[in-house]
């Protein structure tokens, strides 16, 4: 999916396209999807590929939705970030190549995994 950046610019919120595009991250505490407790699908804002499942969130206390593991295999891509003096894993969308967050691997399940999502980046489907 390519797109140039005005046409991100006038599908996306200015916080999402900031995020997604630009890689910025929305402040800790504040995203709309934060405290969501709906089951359903958590899907990239910008091209809407199924990305979590509601499964899979749990309440890390980082200030972002946290997630054990993806919907299924393939549908982010990992970089390396070494911005801001840290070492940490960027998840990119496969589908698009919006920024989402970034994956540690401190996860209190058995996959290890916690992945820090922003809001701004998600769109929701209840079931």
């Amino acid at each position: 999916m390519v797109k140039d950046e005005q046409e991100w610019q006038g599908l996306l919120t200015e916080l999402a396209f900031q995020v997604t595009r630009k890689g910025a991250t929305e402040r800790p505490f504040t995203g709309t999807l934060l405290h969501n407790k709906e089951q359903g699908m958590y899907h990239c804002v910008c091209c809407d590929l199924p990305l979590f499942s509601s499964v899979s969130k749990f309440d890390s206390g980082c200030g972002w939705p946290s997630f054990d593991k993806i919907a299924e295999s393939r549908v982010v891509t990992f970089v390396r970030d070494q911005s801001h003096n840290m070492e940490r894993i960027e998840v990119r969308c496969s589908q698009c190549d919006a920024h989402l967050g970034h994956v540690f691997n401190d996860g209190p399940t058995d996959t290890g995994e916690r992945y820090c999502i922003n809001s701004a980046a998600l769109g929701f489907t209840a079931e």
